[in-house]
């Protein structure tokens, strides 16, 4: 299986670049088959750009 242990979302020349790290792990004997890999995406989804919008306003409220 595989499980995302990190996502990171910030904006890139291209758009928003969703970062994502994950570890492979045997669903039988729960061994780390591979660990810290990473894909990236650039968000295109309506929704998903909206809720990141959402997140990073109210990130902004912690900074002043």
């Amino acid at each position: 299986m595989r499980v995302v242990t990190s996502t990171t979302l910030f904006n890139d020349a291209v758009g928003k670049r969703l970062s994502i790290t994950y570890s492979e792990i045997d669903d039988q004997t729960g061994e780390i088959k591979a660990d810290n890999k990473r894909v990236d995406r650039i968000v295109t989804d309506q929704e998903a750009l909206a809720h990141a919008e959402a997140i990073a306003a109210y990130a902004a409220q912690f900074i002043g």
